[in-house]
Parts: structure tokens; C-alpha cells; sequence
């Protein structure tokens, strides 16, 4: 059902589009347009660079749509395949799930052919682009909902080889933090699809909030030509930590229920500790207020093992079952490789 004007195969720089099915009260025959840069010269690997999973996280939006415009065919060995808003109405929407159908992108894979606008570009990624790729990379960041230490990061894949090639490849980011995380709300990721092809899949979550500064930009536009730089798809010398005078990244992971901190009540959550700060079981991470009875003693959330605050929620008003903050243990890169 998806029709673009781009060949995957052709040499040389191609801007165009992936156009949707999508008809509304105003437009019998309307299309929703997904903008897509293909750059290919030669022999070497096929990477494909996703933005706009969730419309409201746009800091790899903003760090794809400079790679479109930047990068050279000259610069490049294989393939760069370049989709910034990949959920093109909900970026245009600042929201993160597509106003169209009201469906969360990383949860609607692999798709359906015929299926709502953002089931049928699943579809499309898990039959059409992720075949043709040797490397994903997803960017993310916390939206509108959560603030990050803007990190790297990836899922514990079972596959060991899989696994050692991503955990160099989120390192080559060379974020402060790196973070290997689980998922507690549901099946359908966009990673999880493509990991379950055997490619290489990075992803990130650089920040959050409706603001970016000027460092999450940086880390994030950076952070990505390295990790392409790193896949011998993009010209260049890679950086290191060290070879930037800075320490190793401190490597972390969320891997059980109870790293997740849900709110047990509604109310105003205010948080106890710095981003990127470290606490100890039975820390206080923050209380929720009652905004209707300012009486009663605000509900405490504690820690439930040693670890780094990695995220927090970002609005202070929040909802009984909202993820209000997760801790991270520190973990080798052996230990990784072992588990």
C-alpha cells in the first residue's frame, strides 16, 4: 500500500518520500508523506537511521534531517537510509502517539499492510527496510512524559554475537551513561522486530522535555556520526572516550520490574535527586503530594536497590501507574557479554 518514488538500489543522493494511504473527510485520496534521504556509493553496509518514532522526541529529528542535508555520496561506503519523523503526524502534532489512529509506533509492530497509518508503516519497515539493513538506529529521547541522562542504549539480546557487535556500537556513541533496559509496557518495538532479524540495533534516550539544550543536541548529532563512523558507513575517524580526554561511560541496566518506579497515587511528584545521581536502597527518590488534600503527608517513593537515577517523569502532575523514575545498576561491559 506504501508507494515512494525512491530505489533503494540506485547509487547517488535521493530525497523523496514514503507515501501513505490516507483518506479523510477532506481528502478522498489523500496520502500522508514521510520524508526519506537514501545516499549510496559502493560496497559496505546499509544503515538505516530512524527520527519521530514518537512525534514529540525531537532530538533525532533534528540530528537526521542535518544528515539529509550534510552527507555527500562521496562520504559514504554502502547505504544511509534517513527517515527523521517517522511518525510524520504526530511530529507535526508534538505528541507521542499518531493523531490519525491514536496508536504508539513502538508498539505497533510488525504491522499490517492494510492496517491504520501507522500499522501500515510497521508493516513496511518489517518487511521492506529492515531486510534491506545491516544497522537500525532508533533515537529517542523521553518526549514530553520523562527526562534522561541523555544516553545510549540497547536491549540484552540473547544472540551473543549480536550482542557484543551492539554494546560496541551503543558505546561508540560515547554518551556520559549507557543503559541496557527492559520493557514493562507491552510487545510490538520497533528494536525488538528488528533485533529479531539479526541486525544491529542502537538506540538512544537523549533528554526529554519539550526544551533541549544545546548539549543534548550536540551529544546526540555527534553521538550518531560517530556510531556511523563506527559501522564503516560514513567517512571519518572514530572518536573514543579516551581519545576526547574523557572517562569510560558509565554502563548501566534496568532489567527487572521493580527498577521502574511506578506512582502508587495521583497527585504532584517531586523528585529528590539529581539525574545521573547515585542512591542506595531504601533512598528517598521523591514524594507525590495530594494537590486535593494538602493535609495528608505526601506518599514517598523509595529506591529499591543501588543505582543511578537515570530518568525521572518529567511533568510534575501525575497519574496513579506512571512511571515516576528508574534506577539503573552499574554493570561491566564483560559482565554484559556474560549474562
Amino acid at each position: 500500500m506504501i508507494h515512494t518514488s525512491i530505489d533503494l538500489v540506485r547509487e547517488g543522493k535521493q530525497q523523496g518520500f514514503l507515501q501513505v494511504p490516507y483518506s479523510h473527510n477532506l481528502g478522498g485520496w489523500a496520502n500522508v508523506m514521510v520524508p526519506m534521504t537514501v545516499i549510496a556509493r559502493g560496497k559496505g553496509p546499509t544503515v538505516l537511521c530512524l527520527g519521530g518514532n514518537h512525534g514529540d522526541e525531537y532530538q533525532g529529528q533534528v540530528a537526521i534531517m542535518r544528515l539529509a542535508r550534510e552527507v555527500a555520496p562521496e562520504q559514504v561506503s554502502g547505504r544511509l537510509i534517513l527517515v527523521p519523523s517517522l511518525n510524520m503526524p504526530a511530529a507535526k502534532a508534538a505528541t507521542r502517539l499518531s493523531p490519525l489512529d491514536g496508536m504508539n509506533m513502538n508498539r505497533a509492530f510488525p504491522g499490517h499492510p492494510e492496517g491504520t497509518v501507522t500499522s501500515q508503516i510497521a508493516h513496511y519497515l518489517t518487511t521492506v527496510l529492515f531486510p534491506a539493513a545491516d544497522v537500525v538506529i532508533d533515537i529517542h529521547s523521553g518526549g514530553r512524559s520523562m527526562e534522561f541522562v541523555p544516553c545510549s542504549h540497547m536491549h540484552l539480546v540473547p544472540d551473543h554475537e549480536q550482542r557484543k557487535k551492539m554494546l560496541a556500537a551503543m558505546l561508540a556513541w560515547n554518551s556520559d551513561f549507557s543503559f541496557l533496559y527492559a520493557d514493562i509496557a507491552g510487545t510490538g518495538l520497533l528494536p525488538v522486530e528488528a533485533e529479531n532479524q539479526g541486525k544491529l540495533v542502537i538506540t538512544t534516550e537523549m533528554g526529554g522535555g519539550e526544551g533541549i539544550p544545546a548539549h543534548v543536541h550536540r551529544i546526540t548529532q555527534s553521538g550518531l556520526r560517530n556510531v556511523l563512523v563506527h559501522c564503516g558507513v560514513l567517512a571519518g575517524k572514530e572518536a573514543t572516550r579516551a581519545s576526547l580526554g574523557l572517562p569510560p561511560a558509565i554502563l548501566t541496566q534496568a532489567l527487572h520490574r521493580d527498577d521502574y518506579l511506578l506512582a502508587p497515587e495521583s497527585g504532584v511528584f517531586e523528585v529528590a535527586v539529581d539525574l545521573g545521581g547515585k542512591v542506595k536502597r531504601g533512598d528517598t527518590i521523591g514524594w507525590i503530594h495530594h494537590l486535593e488534600r494538602p493535609d495528608r503527608a505526601p506518599e514517598t517513593i523509595r529506591s529499591h536497590t543501588d543505582g543511578y537515577l537515570i530518568t525521572m517523569r518529567a511533568p510534575c502532575l501525575t497519574s496513579q501507574g506512571d512511571c515516576v523514575a528508574v534506577i539503573a545498576q552499574e554493570v561491566s561491559p564483560d559482565e554484559v557479554l556474560r549474562a
